[in-house]
């Protein structure tokens, strides 16, 4: 079964969730001004961890747990969510890091080509994909969602901490200083939030379609 036409008007940049948004990415930059999510050599990364975890769990507790919840994310607009992910183009910076060897090539280059894959493909997604196919939005979503899982622990296993089994001679310290710190403070979180509230928008078009 096919999405129907999203005929809906864009949702207004002042938006509760726009503005929530906007207080993530500065709660985001100042904590990596202040150096909090940096850490003692060999002590474990909390602070950056719950930054990337936290939203999501969250976001998914919500999808299963709050009707009203579903109900919100179904009236958002499908194309927006997806033409999200097009800031994952993002990842280009991993591969230039890594050149240098300032990050490791075990973490740097597979998560920044799975960042690239899915930036670039998202406004494919958006225009051929969506109300067309719901089966290869979905695939498209959950390697989406892999990738970002997958940066995440190549990441922590490459890093200065008890879970750093690959550490070498090059670390994912960098990751915890700004700018870089954005990325998995914010820019991983917020990617991954948007990919479950697509999955829940989803979900509400085809649960109202069988109505």
């Amino acid at each position: 079964m096919s999405v129907p036409s999203l005929a809906r008007s864009p949702r207004s940049p002042m938006t509760p969730a726009a503005a929530l948004s906007i207080a993530w990415f500065a709660a985001a930059l100042g904590a990596g001004a202040l150096g909090a999510f940096r850490t003692a050599p060999g002590a474990p990364p909390v602070a950056i961890g719950l930054a990337a975890g936290l939203p999501p769990l969250a976001a998914l507790a919500l999808a299963l747990g709050s009707p009203r919840f579903r109900a919100w994310a179904g009236r958002l607009d499908l194309r927006f969510l997806t033409l999200l992910q097009t800031s994952r183009i993002a990842g280009l910076a991993f591969l230039a890091l890594t050149a240098v060897h300032a990050l490791p090539g075990g973490f740097a280059v597979p998560a920044g080509l799975g960042d690239v894959a899915i930036g670039l493909t998202a406004p494919l997604v958006a225009l051929f994909v969506i109300g067309r196919s719901d089966r290869l939005y979905v695939a498209w979503t959950a390697l989406g969602i892999a990738d970002l899982v997958t940066a995440v622990t190549l990441g922590v296993l490459h890093s200065d901490s008890p879970a750093g089994v690959l550490y070498g001679d090059v670390g994912t310290d960098l990751m915890a200083a700004l700018p870089m710190s954005l990325i998995p403070a914010f820019g991983v979180p917020f990617t991954l939030v948007a990919h479950i509230l697509a999955l829940v928008n989803l979900a509400e078009r085809r649960a109202g379609d069988g109505r």
